[in-house]
């Protein structure tokens, strides 16, 4: 089984996810469904319906994340020699015309979000700035 990369903060805010839909979200959405069957014929019952779907979304997120925990790998970036850009560097990249600089975090899939500066390993940001 392939493992999946983390920075020690990705995989606690993967495990905080997960935490909070095991302890919250069931259980609300539980209740929801119970109060949707008081109100009669399920049939004809938005109600129900939302809530039976939104248990479904989570309840695939919780196996998703479930699934990503047990295969997760913690990558010391301390470790790295800071010769290569590979997973856990950051990046500073320069506009040519604007000599603007941005700066990029190499992480894992899960932890990947442009609009805070984390690239994946696997996109092509990322693919661009390794290869």
């Amino acid at each position: 089984m392939e493992k999946i990369p983390f920075t020690a903060q990705g995989l606690e805010a993967i495990k905080e996810e997960l935490a909070h839909l095991k302890g919250t979200e069931r259980q609300a959405v539980i209740n929801a469904i119970s109060v949707a069957r008081e109100h009669g014929d399920l049939s004809e019952n938005a109600e129900y319906h939302a809530a039976r779907e939104r248990q479904s979304f989570i309840e695939g997120r919780i196996s998703e994340l479930e699934a990503v925990t047990s295969r997760s790998e913690v990558i010391d970036a301390s470790q790295l020699t800071g010769d290569k850009v590979t997973f856990g560097t950051s990046v500073g990249v320069a506009d040519e015309e604007t000599d603007e600089e941005s700066i990029f975090h190499i992480v894992g899939p899960y932890e990947a979000d442009i609009s805070k500066g984390l690239v994946s390993t696997s996109s092509p940001i990322a693919r661009g700035l390794i290869g």
